[in-house]
């Protein structure tokens, strides 16, 4: 499904808390700069790593489940082989998100199927830095 990015527009201005699945905090990792750049336009990135405990000064969670906030972005930095299994783990969350994005290149017929009919916005190929940026978006 393509995803018209005027029609997310007004969604995406609502987006406050952004979980980040795959955070490393390594220069030359594409999820760093984008990491940063996000928690410098303002908004709460919550950091997700199975086995760090800080990554840009913050607290780290090993699963987006384990975030005590709610979220309304799941941002993943991960192959497209392990979306399905993100999209599970995010169908469990409380409240759900509004938007399961995964990044540029990052195609997961799977994980699209998986969140059908539950409300979130599913985003392939995009990211979302990017798109914050060409909308003028920032907390």
């Amino acid at each position: 499904m393509i995803i018209n990015m005027k029609e997310l527009a007004p969604l995406l201005s609502e987006v406050k808390t952004i979980a980040v699945i795959g955070a490393v905090d390594k220069p030359t990792r594409p999820v760093d700069q984008v990491g940063r750049e996000m928690i410098a336009m303002g908004f709460n990135v919550i950091p997700v790593h199975p086995k760090r405990n800080d990554i840009w000064g913050l607290k780290t969670y090993p699963t987006v489940n384990d975030i005590p906030v709610p979220v309304d972005v799941v941002d993943l930095f991960r192959n497209a082989q392990f979306c399905p299994d993100h999209a599970r783990e995010v169908l469990k969350m409380t409240p759900l998100p509004k938007i399961f994005w995964m990044q540029s290149g990052v195609y997961s017929p799977e994980a699209r199927e998986i969140l059908a009919g539950s409300g979130i916005v599913v985003v392939e190929d995009r990211c979302l830095k990017v798109e914050l940026k060409a909308m003028g978006i920032s907390r």
